[in-house]
């Protein structure tokens, strides 16, 4: 990376980007080239004659360039050597690796999606010559298998399909590295899509969607509630008033029979139908006029405004029941 000059009053700055370059780049390089295979040398100054392998690398020895063995890990002895010409070593670490690939595709609704896919692999103790002189670049041959498997799958799922179906899309990637990698002596242990990013606009109408939807049931929910009140309450009114009539019903029945009771105690007379239905209507008119001078703001006239008056009432509603249900008035 090139830092352009900047002035005197700016070099603290001009530092500060210098050693944030640095750490960018050693990072990247860690992470390219954890798999690489590397040159190494001697543990005796101008000469390769011994070396120390360690633990979790595998050694190769070359000699004029050619590859002779492996070494195993501690202290070894390779051979004579003179100023590193005649013997040199190849190193490849033995430890499982993880690279995470960022794969950019199109599902089949067309909605772009960035997939992250983890692939963990190592180099098999019995193919370490392959994996040293066969592949110059492990992550970058893996990035193109990853990419092509699921630039290959992804575009003929929906969104959700690819939410739902990652385990299948993890399964394709890993069965496609296992045969591929395996002719360059690496074995792939996983590889698990970790993430699926869609585009921002459409998480955000995806998010809004899923709003809408939940407002909506909100408002179905509550106009149900709503529903559910009137009802119960039309319910209670109805059943108030059925009650109330009932109790009423019961009432003038008591009166009625009070009232006949009371007029032919000790007598053999037997009150009529009329007679019954003019004291209920008289009963009731005084039950009125109670009511209304317990009212002071009651304003109320009765024409003709006299007890005599519900006789006349009683006879014309009499005399109305009766026109009715004569023969002749059937066939108006």
């Amino acid at each position: 990376l090139k830092v352009r000059l900047l002035h005197s009053c700016d070099a603290p700055r001009a530092c500060r980007l210098v050693f944030a370059a640095r750490t960018v780049t050693r990072t990247q390089f860690q992470q390219l080239g954890a798999m690489a295979q590397k040159q190494e040398s001697g543990c005796l100054p101008c000469t390769n004659c011994f070396v120390m392998v360690p633990q979790d690398k595998y050694y190769a020895v070359e000699n004029f360039g050619k590859y002779s063995h492996m070494l195993k890990p501690g202290l070894s002895f390779a051979g004579f050597d003179c100023c590193g010409c005649c013997i040199q070593y190849r190193s490849i670490t033995s430890r499982v690796d993880q690279l995470v690939v960022q794969v950019h595709t199109k599902t089949k609704d067309n909605v772009f999606v960035t997939a992250k896919v983890a692939v963990q692999q190592s180099v098999k103790p019995e193919n370490t010559v392959d994996a040293i002189y066969k592949l110059s670049d492990v992550h970058a041959q893996i990035d193109s298998y990853v990419s092509d498997v699921v630039r290959s799958s992804v575009p003929h799922m929906s969104l959700d399909e690819t939410f739902e179906k990652k385990d299948d899309i993890s399964n394709s990637v890993q069965q496609r590295l296992t045969v591929e990698m395996g002719h360059y002596g690496f074995q792939i242990h996983t590889a698990l899509v970790t993430e699926l990013v869609p585009n921002a606009e459409v998480v955000q109408s995806m998010n809004e969607i899923n709003k809408q939807k939940r407002l909506r049931d909100a408002a179905i929910m509550a106009a149900e509630a709503d529903k559910i009140r009137v009802v119960k309450a039309a319910e209670a009114a109805a059943d108030a008033a059925q009650l109330q009539g009932e109790g009423i019903a019961r009432q003038r029945r008591a009166i009625i029979d009070g009232l006949r009771d009371s007029i032919t105690h000790g007598t053999q007379e037997v009150l009529s139908y009329d007679k019954i239905s003019e004291l209920l209507l008289i009963t009731q008119y005084f039950e009125t006029l109670r009511d209304i001078a317990a009212n002071s703001k009651a304003s109320t006239v009765f024409l003709p405004h006299s007890a005599g008056a519900v006789s006349d009432v009683a006879s014309q509603i009499r005399n109305g029941i009766m026109q009715a249900g004569a023969p002749g008035q059937n066939r108006m």
